[in-house]
């Protein structure tokens, strides 16, 4: 084992402290990584706050972070895709059983035996994994990601959640090149929705209760904008869209936008609100509609992602900050006061 320098949480109410915490030593098949940048997922928030108790509850200390990009420094003897020297990301999973039926179907989040990049059983040290709130991190090669050269790193981090969140979704929808497409909501995730959704080729909506994002939802590559509250502007567009992406995560009604899909539309949830949506079978039954759900995505779908990111040059839209600023990050992130994701300079660091 050696030691790492972190940032930590006790409880749900206590604020990031500056750590210390125990790493293990590289066996054959690991990676050991420095950590360069660190996105902030709201996840990590809702996990630091113990908001998901009946779900996941929070094990603390809690050391979040699991949208992660760094340099590899040191290699296991079996290792054969990585080097010293090679940028490389980890994303939300660290290990799975590598055996069941989602793991060969290249789905590994939907492993029973995932293990989540922090508050997950650590099989190798006890207790639960810590995650990139932290100067480095040593994982298995095969959830280690090759990280594109030719685009800016602080930007990339979030592509290892928010990314893969909204990219494994469209394309498994299939092709939407001239297809009409709305993204609900315009935060980290929904931004990058739309990045990919235009990318690929469709016709691009944002739905918002915001006036003030149009702006910026066109800057992004929407061609459309739809104030969601605006009866009129909702009807003027109900029934002609082929897939809505829903970003949402905080109670709204589900069935206002399933209205707005066309004949056999399909509408993907990837945000979480807490409570449970009220959705209306007629909503559904008229135009043979369908409401599914999509979580992160596995490794190969990930690694295409961020190919297909260097290929368009895609970022996510970030802040960069400190370490020593979290606290302040988190204060900030509950009023989603960021566009459109916070990323944080892990050489901040080196000063602790």
């Amino acid at each position: 084992m050696y030691q790492a320098k972190a940032y930590s949480v006790a409880s749900a109410t206590s604020p990031f402290i500056s750590d210390t915490i125990q790493r293990r030593e590289t066996t054959e098949r690991d990676v050991q990584i420095e950590i360069l940048f660190c996105g902030v997922c709201h996840s990590d928030f809702h996990t630091v706050r113990d908001e998901w108790h009946s779900i996941m509850p929070t094990t603390y200390p809690c050391i979040p972070g699991h949208e992660i990009v760094g340099r590899v420094t040191k290699a296991g003897s079996a290792v054969t895709k990585f080097k010293a020297g090679d940028l490389v990301g980890v994303g939300c999973m660290v290990d799975s059983d590598h055996d069941c039926p989602s793991c060969k179907a290249n789905v590994e989040q939907f492993c029973p035996s995932s293990t989540f990049t922090y508050n997950s059983p650590d099989k190798h040290l006890g207790g639960v994994t810590y995650g990139g709130y932290s100067d480095s991190i040593v994982v298995d090669e095969r959830f280690v990601l090759t990280v594109p050269t030719n685009l800016d790193l602080a930007g990339v981090a979030p592509l290892l959640c928010a990314g893969i969140t909204t990219w494994s979704p469209i394309r498994r929808w299939g092709d939407i090149k001239g297809k009409k497409v709305g993204v609900v909501g315009l935060g980290g995730l929904g931004h990058m929705g739309v990045k990919f959704a235009r990318a690929l080729g469709a016709m691009v909506t944002v739905f918002t209760t915001s006036p003030g994002k149009k702006e910026d939802a066109l800057r992004l590559g929407a061609h459309e904008v739809i104030i969601s509250k605006n009866a009129d502007e909702m009807k003027a567009h109900a029934g002609s869209f082929d897939f809505i992406l829903d970003t949402i995560s905080a109670d709204h009604d589900i069935n206002a936008l399933l209205g707005m899909l066309g004949l056999d539309g399909n509408l993907t949830l990837v945000g979480a609100p807490e409570t449970p949506l009220q959705v209306s079978a007629f909503a559904l039954l008229s135009g043979r509609k369908s409401l599914s759900g999509s979580l992160i995505g596995g490794i190969k779908e990930t690694q295409e992602m961020l190919d297909f990111c260097a290929e368009h040059n895609i970022t996510s839209d970030v802040e960069v900050i400190p370490i020593q600023k979290i606290n302040e990050a988190y204060e900030r992130l509950a009023r989603s006061d960021v566009k459109y994701r916070f990323s944080i300079d892990m050489a901040s660091l080196k000063s602790e």
